[in-house]
């Protein structure tokens, strides 16, 4: 009720030290002018005091409120509405490229390699409210799994779905994740181009070259940002598929093509990084997004709407009330 009260001038409410002032000194005084009686009995006088005696304080509580309400006018209350616009100045558009090959369900990172790159990047488009952002997934070959958009529920949805299966040929394309990637933002008229292209291999596989790929990504300026992703070492891998369907996992040696990758990230003015683990990975995605931040400009607007007025009409009423009741009812006991 109270969020967007505030006062001008709070100083003033010093002034409200002064009303327990004002009732000792009433108190005091009014000690100091009640006349005294002596007598030997009080049983001749039956009657009690009368009521006007006992509303007698009433006035001075009113001229206390009449302080009070001026010094609280005075500290100009005042109510505001604050509207706000915000407006992108240098919008970013991101692609996510990201390897779904057999490989990526390997399990030194929790639960997977695939399922730990789907939260985190999660956290990534979260955190990009103003930024437009697409997918393209890989393997053996490569296809859009979101178009880049600015309805980051149609791309949360779209990362939450991603999985491994046979639809896509095995194998690890990079080259040709990297060209649908970079196809689907040649065209984009924003100030900012960004891929981030996640792999955990070698490429392997597709017509196209990784080092054509990034040619065509410089020509195009847009900066790519690579991500290698697993263990030192060996990782409990798919190695087989069982009669029921299932994978058969065993120790295989980690592999990741970092020369590529360096190459990739140094011939289009980006970075190349290495995840070992979850927490690695995390911070890897929160370090591109302190890279690529995207300029917004906040306006804001500040409507005042006065609120003393109200204070000083009361105030003057209760005046006028004390006034009358001085000189009408009270005017005999006061």
């Amino acid at each position: 009720m109270f969020e967007n009260f505030t006062f001008e001038d709070p100083q003033f409410f010093w002034l409200l030290l002064l009303l327990p002032l004002a009732i000792a000194w009433y108190v005091w005084k009014r000690n100091q002018q009640t006349a005294e009686l002596k007598i030997s009995s009080t049983k001749g006088f039956k009657a009690g005091s009368g009521i006007m005696v006992k509303l007698r304080p009433v006035l001075y509580v009113l001229r206390l409120a009449v302080l009070a309400l001026v010094i609280t006018a005075m500290a100009r209350p005042r109510t505001v509405d604050v509207s706000t616009r915000t407006s992108s100045t240098s919008g970013i558009d991101i692609v996510m490229a990201v390897d779904v090959s057999a490989s990526m369900l390997a399990r030194d990172f929790s639960p997977n390699r695939l399922e730990a790159t789907k939260e985190v990047a999660a956290e990534f488009i979260e955190g990009r409210p103003t930024d437009r952002i697409g997918l393209v997934i890989y393997a053996g070959e490569s296809f859009t799994q979101t178009p880049v958009t600015s309805d980051k529920s149609i791309v949360l949805n779209s990362l939450k779905s991603i999985e491994y299966n046979d639809i896509l040929e095995n194998g690890t394309a990079i080259g040709m994740g990297l060209a649908t990637a970079v196809n689907r933002l040649k065209d984009s008229e924003a100030e900012s181009k960004v891929i981030i292209l996640l792999t955990d291999g070698v490429n392997n596989s597709g017509f196209i070259d990784p080092k054509i790929a990034s040619e065509l990504a410089a020509e195009f300026e847009i900066k790519v940002y690579t991500i290698g992703v697993g263990s030192n070492g060996t990782a409990l891998s798919p190695v087989a598929i069982l009669p029921n369907g299932n994978f058969q996992y065993g120790n295989q040696r980690v592999e990741i093509d970092e020369e590529l990758l360096k190459q990739i990230a140094d011939v289009t003015g980006g970075r190349y990084f290495r995840a070992t683990d979850n927490e690695k990975l995390e911070e890897i995605y929160e370090e591109i997004d302190a890279l690529e931040k995207t300029e917004i400009e906040e306006f804001r607007f500040y409507n005042y709407e006065e609120k003393f007025r109200p204070l000083v009409l009361l105030a003057g009423l209760l005046l006028l009330v004390e006034i009358l009741l001085r000189f009408t009812l009270f005017r005999s006991f006061v």
